[in-house]
């Protein structure tokens, strides 16, 4: 189970970062992205985190250590489980693609190119916060130009 859980959401995520970086911006890719990527792992991830809560799905298979410890001993031992691995990297991946989709539309309001975009989302697929920070420092002097044409009119 666990295994194709782990499958299907990459592939969800592949597909979808695939349509974000390659795609044209339309408003249909974006809403595909946004509903059929983000929408379907954030589904998943509630649906896993549910039945963790409610008990209906055991991600520590040896019961070494409660499912919800909130410690570095419970953690470690929630994320050597095959379920908890997959429960987290959901996670990482639904926020991760949130997150690119938000830098490509902000990019294109600030009228910042694909070409430049495209490294910074690489790096937010393969190492979310990095992207995020690249795209943070990029986005500055484009959001306060664009904020004093604004102020301008």
């Amino acid at each position: 189970m666990w295994q194709s859980l782990f499958g299907l959401t990459n592939g969800i995520a592949l597909i979808a970062w695939a349509v974000l970086i390659l795609a044209p911006r339309r408003p249909l890719p974006l809403t595909l992205v946004l509903y059929a990527g983000v929408g379907l792992l954030c589904l998943i991830y509630t649906a896993l985190f549910v039945s963790l809560l409610a008990g209906w799905i055991d991600p520590v298979r040896d019961g070494a250590a409660p499912a919800f410890d909130y410690s570095v001993k419970g953690l470690r031992a929630f994320f050597m489980s095959d379920g908890g691995i997959v429960v987290g990297w959901t996670h990482y991946l639904a926020l991760d693609l949130f997150t690119g989709l938000w830098i490509a539309r902000d990019g294109g309001a600030k009228g910042i190119g694909r070409l430049v975009q495209a490294p910074v989302l690489f790096a937010t697929f393969m190492a979310g916060p990095l992207g995020l920070l690249c795209w943070l420092a990029l986005r500055e002097p484009a959001a306060r130009r664009l904020s004093k044409q604004t102020r301008g009119r």
